[in-house]
């Protein structure tokens, strides 16, 4: 019996440990298999073809512009890091979550889990089909080891800050 308490307490202590040092260190979990679903939202099929590097690099803007405020690719941030996005999630997942954030954390299991383990729910950046499917193309250009350095900041923000420099 006192063997079995202190196992116990030996296991919720280890458990604990674990998590503070993730929180601390930006461990993040590892999922164990890619999720199949397709996410709730307006995009139901994505047709992938050979990797545009034209699509990227118009991706690439709109990342820095919409996205790099709260998504680094290889760092968790105030949302996940995005590196190996496209091996873990399905192409309309990705979309539905770009273009129907509310909605998905609502509605999809995978987007749930998210947002419990971020706390921060992803805002709507209002992108158009065709920018979301820009910012696919980057992250598949990215995990296929073929992009460039992504901005952290868009171009026109640079352009604020230099001129409000003291």
């Amino acid at each position: 019996m006192k063997f079995k308490i202190i196992k116990e307490t030996f296991m919720k202590r280890w458990v604990i440990v674990l998590a503070v040092g993730s929180v601390l260190y930006g461990v993040q979990p590892v999922r164990a298999q890619v999720s199949p679903s397709k996410g709730v939202g307006p995009v139901s099929s994505v047709k992938i073809g050979a990797l545009d590097t034209k699509l990227a690099s118009s991706g690439r803007a709109v990342f820095g512009a919409k996205c790099a405020a709260c998504h680094k690719m290889e760092e968790r941030y105030v949302g996940p890091a995005l590196k190996g996005v496209t091996l873990r999630r399905t192409p309309e997942w990705i979309m539905n979550m770009i273009l129907n954030p509310g909605q998905m954390v609502q509605e999809d299991e995978v987007a749930m889990e998210l947002l419990a383990e971020y706390m921060a729910p992803m805002a709507s950046q209002n992108l158009t089909q065709d920018e979301a499917r820009s910012v696919l193309e980057l992250f598949r250009e990215y995990d296929a080891g073929k992009a460039p350095v992504i901005p952290a900041k868009a171009k026109g923000v640079e352009k604020k800050e230099k001129k409000n420099a003291v």
